[in-house]
Parts: C-alpha cells; sequence; structure tokens
C-alpha cells in the first residue's frame, strides 16, 4: 500500500473542505449533480473517444495501481544477485536451479532459469528486454490514460460554466438569481479543475514514477543476469550494479557490508 498516494488525497480534501469552511461556505453550495455529470462524463466520453474499449477498461486497475504498487528496494535486489553470483562462481551455473524457490521476482527467476538452461547470452538479453519493453509500453498506455482524462477534465469544466451562463442568461426575468445561477455555472470549472489536478494527472506522475523504478530494478537484473552467466566475480558485479545506487545509499551499504 503506497501511503504517499493516500495521504496526498486525504489532505487535498481536507485543505479543501477547510477552506470553505473559512471562507463561510457551506458545503451543500459546492454540490451540483449536474456538475458532476458534464465533468466526469464528458472525460470518460472523450477518453473512450481516444483510447480502444479494452484500453480503457484497464484504467481502473490503472488507478487502483497508484495505492498498490509495491516495488522491491533496489538495494535488496542487488544483494540477491549477487549471492546468486557467488553461488555460481563457487558450485557453477546449475546450483542456481535450486535456489530458484527462494527467490520471489519473477523476472530474476526467468533469467536464472535461461542461464541454467545453457541459453546463449545474447538471446537472453534479447528476452529480458523485450519483457523489459513490453512492460514500459503497458505502463505507458496506463499513464497516458490519466493524461488524457486530466486533459479533458478542465475543458468539460469549462464547457458546463458556458451552457450555465447561457442557460442563465437566457432568463433574466428575475435578477435575484443571477447569483445563484452564476455560481452553479462556475462549479464545473471547479470540479474540473479538482478532478484534473487532485486526481487524474497526480495519478499519472505517480504512474510515471513507478514505470521508471520498475524499468530500473530490471535494468538492473538484466546486467546482472548476464554477468553472471559470464563468470564474473560477485565483488565487481556487486560494483557494477551499485552504481544505479544513490552515493548516499550507496555508502551505507558499503558501511553496513
Amino acid at each position: 500500500m503506497d501511503i504517499a498516494s493516500i495521504f496526498g488525497l486525504v489532505m487535498a480534501a481536507v485543505l479543501i473542505s477547510f477552506a470553505i469552511v473559512i471562507g463561510g461556505g457551506s458545503f451543500g453550495a459546492f454540490i451540483d449533480p449536474a456538475s458532476v455529470m458534464v465533468v466526469f462524463g464528458g472525460a470518460i466520453a472523450a477518453t473512450l473517444i481516444s483510447f480502444p474499449l479494452r484500453n480503457f477498461l484497464s484504467v481502473f486497475g490503472v488507478a487502483v495501481k497508484v495505492f498498490t504498487w509495491r516495488l522491491e528496494p533496489v538495494q535488496d535486489i542487488i544483494k540477491q544477485l549477487v549471492s546468486l553470483a557467488e553461488t555460481a562462481r563457487r558450485d557453477g551455473l546449475l546450483a542456481l536451479e535450486g535456489r530458484l524457490q527462494e527467490v520471489e521476482n519473477p523476472f530474476i527467476v526467468l533469467g536464472i532459469q535461461m542461464a541454467v538452461d545453457g541459453t546463449r547470452p545474447e538471446v537472453i538479453e534479447d528476452i529480458l528486454r523485450t519483457e523489459l519493453d513490453a512492460l514500459a509500453t503497458r505502463h505507458r498506455d496506463g499513464k497516458a490514460l490519466m493524461d488524457s482524462m486530466g486533459r479533458y477534465a478542465p475543458a468539460f469544466g469549462m464547457i458546463g460554466t458556458l451552457m450555465g451562463l447561457i442557460i442563465m442568461l437566457g432568463d433574466m426575468s428575475d435578477p435575484t438569481k443571477i447569483g445563484a445561477g452564476m455560481a452553479v455555472a462556475l462549479l464545473t470549472t471547479l470540479y474540473g479543475a479538482i478532478a484534473s489536478n487532485c486526481f487524474f494527472l497526480p495519478f499519472a506522475d505517480k504512474l510515471g514514477f513507478t514505470n521508471k523504478q520498475e524499468l530500473l530494478s530490471m535494468e538492473i537484473i538484466v546486467r546482472g543476469i548476464l554477468a553472471i552467466q559470464a563468470g564474473e566475480n560477485p565483488r565487481v558485479i556487486g560494483q557494477k550494479l551499485n552504481t544505479f545506487v544513490p552515493p548516499k545509499l550507496r555508502g551505507k551499504d558499503e558501511e553496513a557490508a
């Protein structure tokens, strides 16, 4: 569970609610079903036009991943690869097959299994990088969905505001209703801005961040597997892979070792 995403949403809701209370407003004045329908319904409709239905239906899973994503720390991956390298150097590549049960990362298992089976290094690299590219494509599609909804929500908010203004100006017989009508018309712009900047665009940015982290982990694994198959010294493999770790964390790992 990603606490930062949950905390960010809760914090945004609290700050907006607190601002309404401090400003002397009532929550009832900020609720308008028609505005919600225009903003969210319009954003969904536009996204459906932009993407195939199969891709659009995955948006719910993508949204859940913002809160549930969990990535193994890079340092742990490196330690595991170095440990596997020590086993391979001491007992040979075939000995790694007995350690596959203790490896939870499926990408590492795939690479080690191919190395144990005697697959050529260039074939292993090609398969692993194809897997890496496929993952990047899936993540890019999920991020694109959120980006699109983040762009369309404010636009439909403005459309709803214009619709409200047209309806309001079409009946000026009672001037006392103009203020209330204007407030309702502006709600769609507010809804569009909140939906875009509190949900869709932050979700897209979080997906982009997780994508970078997962690709970094997979790149480390690819290089580690190839180094293990080549029979490189475990210490050299560790030093090589630690170049992906920020210097501060790298220093802590060295001190711990």
